[in-house]
């Protein structure tokens, strides 16, 4: 289990972390336009960058973060991936001009949080995380924040995803 605090105030998430060598299970998710897409249906490298909320200040900075340095990078796909519905997630991106922004809703059946541990128990939220997987969707990055209103280590996660271009 893995043990994670808001604010310093401890909380729960119940599973087994991914680690790096792991392959990524599959897992499908909602788009904003209501459709599903799965990891399985993403080819390339993969960034997926998870948040409790993209109506949050930390979780606004990592979207953007992460898109602003993904959109040069051919090859590289970035999933934003959080529990908001995606009326939500479409008012959010379109209100902050990322239009071909990838963000995808776990909110049916939280089939990635509980394949990936991220579901908070107490807040019914996805904990703060960052995945690199490359194009066999094998882990070669893997962060799971503590601290949930701390930003990920953009850097290393962009690092990770350079290297294997």
């Amino acid at each position: 289990m893995l043990n994670i605090t808001f604010g310093g105030k401890p909380l729960s998430v119940n599973g087994t972390q991914l680690q790096v060598g792991d392959k990524a299970p599959n897992f499908s998710v909602t788009k904003n336009d209501l459709s599903t897409i799965s990891l399985n249906d993403l080819s390339g490298i993969k960034l997926i960058s998870i948040a409790p909320s993209l109506d949050t200040g930390v979780c606004q900075k990592q979207t953007k973060k992460f898109n602003e340095e993904v959109s040069s990078l051919e090859g590289v796909n970035l999933m934003t991936i959080s529990l908001d519905l995606p009326f939500a997630q479409a008012r959010w991106c379109g209100s902050e001009g990322l239009e071909n922004s990838l963000t995808v809703s776990d909110y049916q059946n939280r089939d990635f949080a509980t394949k990936y541990a991220l579901l908070i128990d107490e807040l019914k939220l996805l904990t703060r995380a960052v995945l690199v997987l490359d194009k066999d969707n094998t882990i070669k990055y893997v962060e799971y924040l503590e601290e949930i209103t701390n930003e990920p280590n953009y850097e290393a996660a962009l690092k990770a995803v350079k290297s294997l271009i």
